[in-house]
């Protein structure tokens, strides 16, 4: 099911199956027609280079939308700063890059739950204005970027 283009509405871009898996249980958690997963794109290098030939121009067209780009950081501190550095800076407000300090296999072998319910963990946060998932040492370095998320964005999840 596709997203009213003309709302406001976002998209989330994820790298891999896991990270998909991890955005679908946070929209088992929210009731909005507003949010669409995309198909999973194969790296992070992929879902640069896809957001850049694929959502650039839609983004521009659609002034409502807002993208999540969702990542494995893979342990580099730095893959924030290069994965912003590829956004244009007229879309920088309406881009999100998400994920975790290692990658979403992680958080299982921590005991979490499936992604689904780790996902679904993120959403009640969010909702709550709770840290009990985003405050996982797999998931703390998200909090800037969260936090601007949920200025920007947090209507489209929750209504307004």
């Amino acid at each position: 099911m596709s997203v009213n283009k003309y709302m406001p509405h976002v998209l989330v871009l994820p790298e891999d199956d896991a990270n998909r898996q991890l955005a679908n249980g946070f929209l088992l958690d929210i009731s909005t027609r507003q949010v669409q997963v995309l198909v999973e794109v194969g790296g992070w290098v992929q879902v640069r280079d896809r957001f850049a030939s694929d959502h650039v121009s839609g983004m521009r067209k659609y002034t409502d939308r807002f993208m999540v780009l969702l990542i494995d950081f893979d342990g580099h501190v730095n893959r924030l700063k290069t994965m912003r550095d590829s956004i244009p800076e007229d879309l920088l407000d309406r881009v999100f890059i998400l994920g975790t300090s290692s990658e979403p296999e992680a958080l299982r072998q921590a005991g979490l739950g499936t992604y689904e319910t780790i996902g679904m963990g993120m959403a009640d946060d969010c909702r709550h204005g709770t840290r009990t998932m985003w405050a996982h040492n797999l998931l703390c370095h998200n909090d800037a970027e969260l936090a601007r998320l949920q200025t920007a964005a947090c209507g489209v999840f929750f209504g307004s």
